[in-house]
C-alpha cells in the first residue's frame, strides 16, 4: 500500500510539472536538508523555491518533491529579490534596521528563522519594499520582559537575541540602572507610548581625532556600576569606553579590570575607602615575620594514611589550623608580589590549651629577632608568648582569641570583645539620634545591668509578672518622627515573635528596627519568620561582614584556583590578618607605630586597635549589619 501512494504522488508531481517541464526541475527532499542549502545546489535563492512551493514555508519533509525553477528563469525572480549573508555578531533588529523591513515580514519571507534562529553564514530573502510596506502597515506585535533578580542586560539581550545597544535604545530610562521588576520593550512598538526622538539627539557630535595625550589608569569594576556609571566616571561616550576595552562589549561584570583615563572622577565613598582601607609599600627594609600556627604535627607523624584522613574529618581545630594555613599562605605571595620585603617563618606550636613548645622555638630560632609575631591561637599561649618577648617590644598578634585576657604591653587582640560589640551598635544608635528601647527578659539580667550602667538614656519596656513582654508599654516608649530602635535580649521564642508582633502592628505610625548585640539562634529556627525580621530590618554588630567588592571577589576567585575549594571564614582570616601585618611592618615604622596613626579594612575585617588602660592592645573594628527587605545583608551607614 505504501509503494502505490509513493507511485500516485510521484505521478501527479509529474504531471504538474509536465505543464512546465521547460520552465521547472524537481528534487526529491533528503533527510536534515534545508531551504537554503537546496538554493545553493541548484544556483537558485530560498525565495525562488518559495515562489513554486509555497507548503514548505510550513517545513520540509523527507521524500518530499520541491519544484525548482531552472537557473534561466529564475533570474527573473531574482532582479526582484534582496539576500543577505549572515555576520558574525549581526541581530536579527539590526537586520531588519538595515533593510526597513519588519520582524513578522522578514520571518515570512525565511521561515527557518522560526524554528532555527540566525546562524552566522546564512543568507536571508529580503522581503521586497512592496511587501516590507505591507507588513508595516500592521503593527508589530510588542514583546516585553519583567526583569528579574540578578538579570543583567547583557543576559537580557543574550536571551532575545539583540545588543545592549539595542535594548537601551528601547529603554531608555535603564541606561543609568536596570530594576527588578521593571517592564522592558523588547522588539515592537507599547501602545499609547510615543516615543519620540528628537532629530538633535540622533546626530552624533563629530570627535576630532587629533587630541591631547591621555594617560590611563586600571579601575575594577564594583557592584552595581553599569556601563553608563563608568562612561560618565570617566567622561568618556559609552562608544568610546568600549573601544577602549572591548570586552564590555559583551557586558559589564564585578571584578574586571578596564582602562580609564587618569582623569576619572572616582566616587566619593571610594577616595574615602582608600583612603582608610589601603597601605601601599613605603620602605625597602627588610622585616622579620613568624608565624606560630598549632599544626601538631608530632601527634600525625606515626598516623596512617587511613588515620589522616580521619583526623581530617574529625579533628575541627586540625582544620580551622589548615584554613587559616592557607590563606596566610595567600597573603603572603600577595604582599611578596608587589615588592613587599618581609622574610616569613612559620613554626610548629605544638599547642593545646594549655600547653605548647614557644619557649623550645624562642630558644631555637632567636624569636627576640621578630618584627612582628601572628600566634599562637589560644589566649594563654599567645599570652605567654608576648611576655616572654616583651622586653624585646616583639609586636604579638592574637589571630583568633576572643578572651579578654591579661593586658601585656606588646599584645595585639585581633577579635574585639563581646563588650566592644555591644558599645559599638549602641553609640551607633546614638549618633543616628534614636530612640532606644530595650526588651530584656528576666534571664538576661547582665544585659540590664551594661545597659543601666552605661546608656541611661535607654527606656526598659515592662515585662508581665509571667515574663513576658508587656505590648502596652511598648507601644507607649514609642516616639512619632525619630527611628525607635528596639534592642532585643531574648532567645525565648514566645517572647521574640510577642515582640516582633506588637513592632509590626504598628510600623504604619512609626519607624522601627529591631536589633540584637549578640548571636541569637532562635532567630534561625523557623519559628521565626525571616520575612519579618527583614521588614523591621534587624541590626547587629559584628566582626565581619558580606563582602562583594572587586578585590574580594578577586581573592575568592584566586583561591578557588590555587586550593580548589572557597575560602572558609579562618581562610579569609587568615589572609587578612597576615596581610594587614606585612603592610604595617613595609610602612618605615614600627608595627606599633602604624597601629597608633592608622586603621585598615582587609577583605571581610577591620583592623582599629586602641591602647587599653591597662595595656596593650584591642581591636574595636565593628560592622553595623542589617538585613534588608531585597533579602540581602548590608552595612549600616
Amino acid at each position: 500500500m505504501k509503494y502505490f501512494i509513493a507511485a500516485c504522488l510521484v505521478t501527479l508531481v509529474f504531471s504538474l510539472n509536465g505543464f512546465s517541464q521547460e520552465k521547472n526541475t524537481t528534487h526529491k527532499v533528503e533527510k536534515g536538508e534545508t531551504i537554503s542549502q537546496i538554493a545553493q545546489k541548484y544556483n537558485v535563492t530560498p525565495y525562488d523555491i518559495y515562489q513554486l512551493n509555497p507548503d514548505a514555508q510550513g517545513g520540509l519533509k523527507p521524500n518530499s518533491i520541491l519544484l525548482i525553477p531552472k537557473k534561466g528563469n529564475a533570474k527573473k525572480t531574482i532582479a526582484k529579490v534582496i539576500t543577505h549573508k549572515v555576520e558574525p555578531k549581526e541581530t536579527l533588529f539590526g537586520i531588519e534596521k538595515k533593510y526597513d523591513v519588519s520582524n513578522e515580514a522578514l520571518k515570512k519571507a525565511n521561515p527557518d528563522l522560526e524554528k532555527l534562529g540566525l546562524q552566522i553564514g546564512q543568507t536571508l530573502v529580503i522581503p521586497s519594499n512592496t511587501v516590507a510596506k505591507t507588513t508595516v502597515s500592521t503593527p508589530e506585535k510588542v514583546v516585553y520582559h519583567i526583569v528579574f533578580p540578578k538579570e543583567t542586560k547583557y543576559s537580557i539581550a543574550k536571551k532575545y537575541g539583540i545588543t545592549i545597544e539595542e535594548l537601551e535604545k528601547r529603554n531608555p530610562e535603564i541606561i543609568p540602572n536596570l530594576a527588578i521588576g521593571q517592564k522592558l520593550i523588547i522588539k515592537g512598538t507599547a501602545p499609547k507610548v510615543a516615543v519620540v526622538v528628537p532629530q538633535k539627539e540622533t546626530v552624533k557630535p563629530i570627535i576630532p581625532k587629533v587630541s591631547p595625550k591621555i594617560n590611563y589608569i586600571d579601575y575594577a569594576v564594583k557592584p552595581k556600576e553599569t556601563l553608563y556609571s563608568l562612561s560618565k566616571m570617566g567622561g568618556l561616550s559609552q562608544e568610546n569606553l568600549v573601544n577602549l576595552n572591548p570586552a564590555l562589549a559583551n557586558g559589564v561584570e564585578v571584578g574586571m579590570v578596564v582602562k580609564v583615563p587618569e582623569s576619572a572622577s572616582f566616587p566619593q565613598e571610594v577616595v574615602i575607602k582608600k583612603a582608610y582601607t589601603l597601605l601601599s609599600k613605603n620602605s625597602n627594609d627588610r622585616k622579620k615575620l613568624v608565624l606560630l600556627l598549632p599544626f601538631n604535627l608530632t601527634k600525625i607523624e606515626g598516623d596512617t594514611v587511613n588515620s589522616i584522613t580521619n583526623r581530617l574529618r574529625k579533628d575541627k581545630f586540625l582544620n580551622m589550623t589548615l584554613d587559616f594555613y592557607s590563606g596566610a599562605l595567600m597573603a603572603i605571595d600577595s604582599a611578596k608580589s608587589i615588592g613587599v620585603a618581609v622574610d616569613v617563618s612559620i613554626f610548629d606550636s605544638q599547642e593545646t590549651k594549655n600547653s605548647s613548645n614557644i619557649s623550645t622555638l624562642h630558644q631555637q630560632n632567636s624569636l627576640e629577632s621578630a618584627d612582628a609575631i601572628i600566634g599562637p591561637f589560644y589566649q594563654n599561649n599567645v599570652e605567654k608568648t608576648a611576655a616572654l618577648l616583651r622586653n624585646s617590644n616583639v609586636a604579638v598578634i592574637s589571630p583568633l582569641s576572643k578572651d579578654i585576657g591579661e593586658s601585656v604591653p606588646n599584645l595585639y587582640q585581633t577579635i574585639p570583645t563581646a563588650d566592644a560589640l555591644k558599645r559599638a551598635v549602641f553609640e551607633y544608635m546614638i549618633a543616628k539620634g534614636g530612640n532606644i528601647i530595650a526588651v530584656v527578659d528576666k534571664k538576661k539580667e547582665s544585659v540590664s545591668q551594661f545597659i543601666k550602667q552605661n546608656y541611661s538614656q535607654v527606656q526598659f519596656a515592662s515585662l508581665q509578672e509571667n515574663g513576658t513582654l508587656s505590648a502596652e508599654s511598648l507601644k507607649s516608649l514609642l516616639v512619632k518622627d525619630k527611628m525607635n530602635y528596639v534592642v532585643l535580649a531574648s532567645e525565648n521564642t514566645g517572647m521574640i515573635k510577642w515582640t516582633m508582633s506588637t513592632m509590626m502592628s504598628v510600623m504604619a505610625s512609626y519607624s522601627l528596627e529591631l536589633v540584637i548585640f549578640e548571636p541569637n539562634e532562635t532567630l534561625d529556627t523557623d519559628e521565626i519568620s525571616f520575612e519579618n525580621l527583614t521588614k523591621l530590618k534587624l541590626m547587629y554588630p559584628s566582626i565581619t561582614r558580606e563582602n562583594e567588592s572587586a578585590e574580594a571577589l578577586i581573592f575568592e576567585k584566586e583561591y578557588r584556583k590555587k586550593n580548589k575549594i572557597s575560602p572558609s571564614t579562618y581562610a579569609t582570616r587568615g589572609f587578612d590578618v597576615t596581610f594587614d601585618t606585612m603592610m604595617r611592618l613595609s610602612q618605615g615604622k614600627s608595627y606599633q607605630e602604624t597601629v597608633d596613626s592608622t586603621a585598615t579594612e582587609q577583605v571581610d575585617n577591620k583592623f582599629e586597635y586602641y591602647k587599653k588602660p591597662d595595656g596593650g592592645y584591642t581591636n574595636k573594628g565593628i560592622y553595623i549589619l542589617y538585613y534588608d527587605t531585597d533579602l540581602t545583608i548590608k552595612e549600616a551607614e
